[in-house]
């Protein structure tokens, strides 16, 4: 590491903090839902303000046990899960866990799910004015009963509808999660974004398999599931740059986030923030450190705010 020098700004003079929406992050660096539990559980490794903002795991409306095992399968450079949202409702989370988590994060982000477009706006109303909950982020990757158990986010028309009815119902912030299962994420992008989201995040895991030609099983126990990790940075990154120049709201970056560099890259890509997931089960004390690493990188460059990178990338 370089000393700072006259002509380069000292790290604690580095300003990480952002802005997605009305949510003040104070950094950049946010946890991914479902790599951090329900917040609680990052504790012992980690003060949860030292992150921009905590986006716990989906809740649902009712309990959900999730699918069968095994769930999780480590591929060369990422990793497989098929974990089914398990949780214990979204009574319980208000009732049991918020008491304990709020206040805890500088940040809190809610992440919730439903089985029909009209149930994402019913979680929404419960959670709208409670202390502690200070936005909202939508799982529209899950399936769509209402529509043949296709995910809600596979369809613009059906993201438009879903983000109007949570907006109706909450003057929460709200974070809409693409899927890239898609063939013009932009396109869906762009539906949320009219429908009244303050932001999108992007992306979900890419559908995967892995199989055994030994035994003849496959991996997971629904044969398919959701790779994340290193693995699909590249294609993060391009879908994010294409959603920045396809919306006005801020766009937060996923996918193979490991090193400050990696989220310097989806910066200068167009994120305004980024989640950190499955780099969480090797390290799981990674946001502090990504931030340290952050303000040294920026401070090396003669920057003074990550406000700076982001949308810098040239392409003439």
């Amino acid at each position: 590491m370089n000393p700072a020098t006259s002509e380069q700004p000292a790290t604690d003079t580095v300003d990480l903090s952002v802005q997605v929406g009305p949510l003040h992050l104070s950094n950049p660096l946010m946890t991914a839902s479902g790599t951090a539990g329900l917040g609680l559980e990052m504790e012992p490794f980690f003060d949860l303000a030292e992150a921009g903002a905590i986006v716990v795991k989906t809740l649902t409306k009712a309990p959900r046990h999730g699918n069968p095992m095994p769930r999780l399968v480590e591929t060369p450079s990422g990793l497989l899960n098929s974990i089914g949202l398990p949780n214990k409702g979204i009574d319980h989370f208000i009732e049991q866990v918020l008491p304990r988590l709020a206040g805890h994060a500088s940040c809190l982000v809610i992440n919730i799910a439903g089985t029909c477009t009209g149930e994402f706006g019913e979680l929404a109303s419960k959670l709208d004015g409670l202390p502690g909950v200070d936005g909202l982020e939508l799982n529209i990757s899950c399936p769509n009963v209402e529509g043949g158990d296709l995910p809600f986010g596979r369809d613009p028309d059906v993201v438009h509808r879903l983000v109007g009815d949570v907006r109706s119902a909450t003057a929460l912030p709200i974070i809409t999660k693409l899927t890239p299962n898609v063939s013009d994420i932009a396109a869906v992008a762009k539906a949320a974004e009219d429908g009244g989201s303050d932001a999108v995040s992007l992306i979900n895991t890419l559908l995967g398999m892995a199989v055994d030609w030994r035994t003849g099983r496959p991996g997971l126990g629904t044969v398919v599931g959701g790779l994340s990790g290193p693995a699909i940075k590249p294609v993060a990154l391009r879908m994010v740059w294409e959603v920045s120049r396809s919306v006005a709201i801020p766009v937060v970056g996923i996918g193979g986030i490991t090193s400050a560099d990696d989220v310097l890259e989806f910066l200068c890509a167009g994120a305004t923030a980024v989640q950190v997931g499955t780099t969480h089960y090797r390290t799981p004390d990674a946001i502090p450190r990504l931030a340290a690493e952050l303000s040294r990188l920026l401070a090396e460059e003669g920057r003074t705010s990550a406000r700076d990178v982001i949308g810098s990338m040239r392409t003439g």
